[in-house]
């Protein structure tokens, strides 16, 4: 938990990097979440930090209020009225308040959310990941090319283990047959995932693996090789992230097939 609470931080200071320096109007750019400016992608996350905070110092009041979530574009409008200012804000209380939170877990108790339960390793985890993931947003809004960390192991792991997720979510079986991931990560060393026999096989960048479970890219524009029926239905659909189905992002290139090995 210290590691992951500490790269929760440093992923948040990487945001912030990014939001310090906007003037009132930067806050309305659109970034690739069609409809969404970066104001909507920093709301997003001070919603889901509070519920955070909510999840895990109330569980039973954050149970009963699960069925009143709305859609998260309905809640980005709701806060379309706020200045700049007061947004900035209230995202750095809300994540300040839903740090506080985690750092009293331990890595195995069990936190409800809007998915499955999850170990409060796995919601601090999934907290980094989105951080990062609408980092990715608010950076492609401003033209700004982020350097890629040691941090995405962590977006990587909940990637690979929300495998299943991205089936049942769509009501689809999950596989039977497992798939091995090859990634290389930042700094050049090697990361995997699943079972070394495994005939499905995913190799590539970290970078772009997590791009694309995040749904932030689609298959096409990505560098990951795809070896079997399986890992290719996987990279499809991947989403590491709860609720339903995500849309994804169209291709840049004028292919949507991907490699295949």
């Amino acid at each position: 938990m210290p590691e992951l609470l500490a790269d929760l931080r440093a992923e948040t200071e990487s945001l912030e990097l990014l939001l310090r320096p906007l003037r009132p109007g930067d806050w309305e750019l659109p970034t690739p979440a069609e409809g969404w400016a970066v104001r909507d992608q920093i709301s997003h996350l001070a919603w889901f930090d509070d519920a955070a905070h909510a999840a895990v110092t109330d569980p039973a009041a954050f149970r009963a209020s699960i069925a009143e979530l709305t859609s998260v574009d309905d809640l980005a409008a709701l806060s379309r009225g706020l200045p700049a200012a007061e947004l900035h804000a209230w995202f750095r209380t809300a994540r300040a308040r839903s740090a506080e939170a985690f750092a009293g877990l331990a890595p195995k108790d069990r936190v409800p959310w809007y998915g499955p339960d999850m170990s409060a390793a796995s919601f601090v985890t999934a907290r980094l990941m989105e951080t990062w993931a609408h980092g990715q947003d608010v950076a492609d809004a401003l033209g700004v090319t982020r350097e890629p960390t040691a941090r995405l192991r962590h977006v990587a792991t909940i990637g690979f283990r929300a495998m299943p997720y991205g089936f049942a979510v769509r009501g689809l079986a999950a596989p039977r047959d497992p798939v091995r991931v090859e990634l290389t990560t930042p700094g050049g060393e090697p990361w995997t995932a699943g079972p070394v026999d495994a005939t499905d096989v995913v190799r590539g960048p970290m970078l772009d693996f997590c791009l694309l479970v995040t749904q932030r890219v689609h298959l096409s524009d990505t560098a990951l090789e795809i070896t079997g029926a399986t890992a290719r239905a996987w990279m499809e659909i991947a989403q590491a992230f709860a609720g339903p189905p995500g849309k994804g992002r169209a291709p840049r290139s004028g292919t949507d097939q991907g490699q295949s090995g």
